[in-house]
């Protein structure tokens, strides 16, 4: 080993630069930590603000939408009355009896009810959030199928008592 001095590469030598004191370091380290706890606290203000007003414009959409909805409803429901009695008239026209009419009109009335509940429930089986329970419960979360260990066993046919020796000597 010579005890020459070395040349500095172009990214320079952690030796050419003497180390900064211990003090100074744990000022700065103490500084930027303050810093980045500032900026996580500002983040979060912003994000709580983002959060509320999002919800607040959503609970006015949403009651607006109710309202609209409800008026869609009630000229919908209008409509769908004048257009049965416009077709009972049609239908009295060509030759249909008044049970005839009013048959066919109630059968086609049941018939998009019937439809209309048929999609309704298969939406609201979307409502129930599977993926996110399946990967909740992969996590060990909020598994609801699986039974706790203070919880009583499950209800069923309660097992078979002993059966009682033979005083008979069979």
């Amino acid at each position: 080993m010579s005890d020459a001095p070395r040349e500095p590469d172009d990214a320079g030598t952690p030796g050419d630069v003497p180390p900064p004191d211990l003090g100074d370091s744990l000022k700065q380290v103490g500084a930027a930590g303050r810093a980045a706890y500032g900026s996580a606290k500002d983040t979060g203000r912003a994000l709580r603000a983002l959060a509320s007003a999002d919800f607040a414009l959503a609970r006015s959409a949403f009651g607006r939408a109710l309202a609209w909805a409800g008026v869609a409803i009630v000229f919908g429901a209008s409509a769908w009355l004048l257009i049965a009695g416009a077709l009972i008239a049609l239908m009295q026209r060509f030759g249909f009896s008044w049970l005839q009419s009013l048959s066919l009109a109630a059968f086609v009335s049941v018939a998009a009810t019937a439809f209309a509940v048929w999609r309704v429930g298969r939406y609201f089986d979307y409502t129930g959030m599977h993926a996110t329970r399946r990967q909740l419960s992969k996590l060990g979360l909020f598994d609801e199928d699986a039974p706790a260990d203070d919880d009583d066993p499950p209800p069923g046919p309660a097992p078979a008592p002993p059966r009682a020796a033979d005083p008979g000597g069979a």
